[in-house]
């Protein structure tokens, strides 16, 4: 069915078929070094491409607004299954569309409009879905953040001081350039101090939780979401998790949690889901207890600590001197270089990074003051550390070319070497996932 459907794509619409062809070869060509980003494998594809995209069915299986959904009811059985035993849960939601659908569910769960929510803030490592002002999470509910302390790590004094003064009924453990390990049980006992449910996103490290390089925070936190495509290798597309806590009452004392978290997804704030993206799903969810990914997850933080070691010697502010995760984030001040200028650069070499606000960062969002690297997409490639410390070189030869007053020299041909280099580098290292 695949090849039928690729040969009909070059046939009747080669524009868009020659588009994809080149999206394959450039991912090929470039290092990734994206955060949130990770490599789907073929069978992820091939599920995400399938019949199933055909099928409309609302609801839960067994319990459809439509009919003809009995092979699609027992793929969503299967994704659930292999969740539940991925993550070492006793709930699972697997039709939230993206990681920021399901945070939305959570809340609508848990809170009324204007209720009160406890989170990171987005400049020290937050995520916009965690009740940042220009969210529809900032301008719902009652938000209240904490932040760092002097070291850039979670200063959990403030978050048990904030929870004291304002009561929230959500406190949210996790953020999305934060590189350091998350205390999720730090967070649960503050949150039981006062009374309020823990949301833990783990979009970002859900890969190492499954893998057990990183804490689970299935038993800490009342409720567990994640994006499914940052680390787990699977389609976009989301999913909500639970533990222990699973069948504790919600705010109104009588319902379950994993039953208002199931009306929240549907009909609370989707209609119907994507069968395809869940088949996806279940394929990406087997990989997650394979030896093989078990590999890839301890690959990709000691790839992270290589990087975040080879900046720091090269005279980068790495933010909290390393990592424990995949991720490793600079802070680019005092220079005159912007992260969007660093960004555009080195995506000029075949080097792809974000740019990202930094702890008193003065700059907006779309200029800000740092960088964020990530390792996954490095990792699947089967790189190394030496790998890590050229990746560092060929950075630091990039935000070498830029003047005293931040501008990018002209007709350096320095670039160019450096662009070479890249190219050699992704050629010696394909992707086979």
């Amino acid at each position: 069915m695949l090849q039928v459907g690729a040969e009909n794509l070059i046939r009747d619409d080669p524009r868009l078929a020659d588009l994809l062809d080149r999206q394959t070869r450039y991912q090929d060509e470039v290092l990734a070094m994206i955060a949130s980003a990770s490599i789907a494998g073929p069978a992820v594809l091939s599920a995400a491409a399938s019949t199933l995209s055909n099928v409309t069915a609302e609801g839960y299986p067994g319990r459809r607004y439509h009919s003809g959904t009995g092979v699609f009811d027992e793929v969503e059985d299967l994704a659930r299954q292999r969740a539940l035993t991925a993550f070492g849960a006793r709930y699972v939601n697997v039709q939230p569309l993206s990681g920021s659908s399901a945070n939305l569910a959570a809340l609508h769960a848990l809170l009324p409009h204007g209720g009160r929510l406890l989170s990171l803030g987005l400049d020290d490592g937050g995520h916009l879905s965690h009740g940042a002002p220009v969210s529809i999470t900032g301008r719902t509910y009652e938000v209240i953040h904490y932040g760092l302390g002097d070291t850039g790590r979670i200063d959990f004094d403030e978050v048990a001081a904030l929870a004291a003064e304002h009561r929230p009924t959500v406190l949210i453990a996790g953020a999305s350039a934060y590189p350091r390990t998350v205390d999720f049980q730090r967070f649960r006992e503050i949150a039981d101090t006062v009374g309020a449910y823990v949301i833990a996103d783990i979009s970002h490290i859900a890969g190492l939780v499954a893998a057990g390089v990183h804490p689970s925070p299935i038993d800490s936190a009342h409720i567990t979401t994640s994006s499914t495509y940052k680390q787990l290798g699977g389609p976009r597309g989301g999913i909500i998790l639970s533990g222990r806590d699973s069948e504790t009452p919600g705010p109104d004392g009588r319902t379950s949690l994993r039953s208002l978290i199931d009306r929240a997804v549907f009909p609370g704030v989707q209609g119907t889901p994507d069968p395809a993206s869940i088949a996806a799903k279940a394929a990406a969810f087997g990989y997650l207890t394979s030896a093989r990914f078990r590999h890839l997850a301890k690959l990709i933080v000691s790839n992270a600590r290589a990087l975040a070691i080879a900046l720091s010697g090269r005279g980068y502010h790495v933010l909290t001197g390393g990592t424990d995760t995949h991720m490793v984030v600079i802070d680019l001040r005092p220079s005159p270089v912007t992260g969007l200028a660093a960004e555009r650069a080195l995506q000029e070499v075949g080097m792809l990074v974000n740019r990202n606000r930094v702890p008193g960062d003065d700059r907006p969002a779309m200029v800000s003051s740092g960088l964020r690297l990530g390792t996954n997409i490095l990792s699947a490639r089967g790189m190394d550390a030496a790998d890590m410390r050229e990746c560092a070189e060929l950075l630091d030869g990039v935000l070498g070319q830029f003047d005293a007053t931040g501008q990018l020299i002209a007709g350096s041909s320095v670039l160019a070497d450096i662009s070479d280099r890249v190219r050699k580098l992704c050629a010696a290292n394909p992707l086979t996932s």
